[in-house]
């Protein structure tokens, strides 16, 4: 049996997955003629599923309170920037970790992030526990 800090990580895991996918797709799909913003669009739209969908597979099997569980997210999350986004997908393209981590947009996805897992936490809790009581 997975002990919950495991499974967390590993949606965790699942979560940035789907998010990197989608902004790295973004790019294959011109829509914008700056395609930075373009793709940090999709992220940030990108994130409300992926992040709904992790939880959810949490709250399956798992409990723990959802700003535990926000933060593991977002550790996770930003462990796997630093050590595979940044340097294969970032640097390549000029940019750097200081350019990644000192950019508003990470702060505002961090932000989104943190409270999308905890609304939906905290939904995914009530309902469990109003239908054991039922």
């Amino acid at each position: 049996m997975i002990n919950k800090i495991l499974y967390s990580v590993v949606c965790g895991v699942l979560i940035w997955i789907l998010s990197i996918s989608f902004y790295l797709l973004s790019y294959y799909v011109p829509i914008l003629e700056n395609p930075e913003l373009q793709s940090n669009i999709v992220l940030v739209i990108a994130i409300i599923p992926s992040t709904c969908l992790g939880t959810y597979l949490f709250y399956k099997k798992k409990y723990k309170r959802p700003s535990s569980l926000a933060l593991t997210f977002i550790i996770v999350v930003t462990v796997l920037d630093t050590l595979i986004t940044v340097p294969l997908f970032i640097i390549p393209n000029g940019g750097s970790y200081s350019a990644f981590f000192g950019d508003p947009m990470f702060y505002t996805t961090v932000v989104e992030f943190y409270f999308i897992v905890l609304y939906f936490g905290n939904y995914l809790t009530k309902t469990t526990k109003s239908k054991k009581t039922i």
